[in-house]
């Protein structure tokens, strides 16, 4: 065989790797892609459109706004004496994507309350998860997913006003203040384990910052929040 053979045989025998490895390369990230559900874009667009929430007697929303970073769109909140949330009617397959995945940051925290009383009932962030299970919005089932600003990550408690909400401690400023976390959790194994339900869909998520209790105020980040398969 001669040498310009060899060449064109190396050649076309290289180029068959690499379009292999092309074609492995666009099926694994399609493959990702399908299997991450996006809540929430981040966008002014977007945030005219969620559902607005303001809590039964507090003075004043908690005030939203849309900014940037390095990675991305993100959205700002900041609650001075002021309890509101932003809702999502979504339906997310627990069976095929049952981790949720927050990225967040509180700047400023509310230190010294005691969040699983009343009376000190405030969060600087967090994200609830919700599932409808009666024809009312009372009969609906939530985990409360919290970046604390005084218990350890890890603990959770019913909802001092309702035991059908279990606020769950995924972030703490004890640990980290003014830095962005990224947390993740098995949202079907959390329903089973703090309501004994097998839940395959969810129906919803908000967001929320509040300090209707504590008079205080809390300012908080929130970025890239969707759902994955593992």
């Amino acid at each position: 065989m001669s040498k310009s053979c060899i060449n064109n045989f190396f050649k076309k025998f290289l180029m068959n790797i690499l379009i292999k490895i092309l074609i492995f390369i666009f099926v694994t990230i399609g493959t990702g892609f399908a299997n991450e559900i996006k809540v929430f874009n981040f966008t002014t667009d977007e945030l005219s459109n969620l559902q607005v929430r303001k809590v039964r007697g507090a003075e004043n929303k908690t005030i939203y706004t849309i900014g940037s970073n390095e990675n991305g769109n993100f959205l700002k909140a900041v609650a001075n004496n002021a309890a509101s949330g932003l809702g999502k009617e979504v339906k997310i397959d627990l069976n095929k994507t049952p981790f949720i995945n927050i990225t967040w940051k509180i700047e400023k925290d509310l230190p010294g309350i005691k969040e699983n009383t009343k009376k000190g009932h405030d969060f600087a962030a967090r994200v609830f998860a919700v599932k409808k299970t009666g024809a009312t919005p009372l009969s609906n089932r939530a985990i409360n997913y919290v970046f604390s600003s005084n218990s350890d990550i890890g603990f959770s408690s019913p909802s001092p006003y309702t035991k059908k909400s279990i606020d769950n401690v995924l972030a703490s400023t004890k640990k980290n203040l003014n830095e962005w976390v990224t947390v993740k959790t098995n949202v079907k194994e959390d329903f089973k384990r703090f309501h004994d339900l097998d839940v395959d869909e969810l129906d919803g998520l908000a967001i929320m910052s509040d300090t209707d209790n504590s008079k205080m105020k809390a300012i908080a980040y929130y970025q890239n929040i969707y759902f994955s398969e593992n």
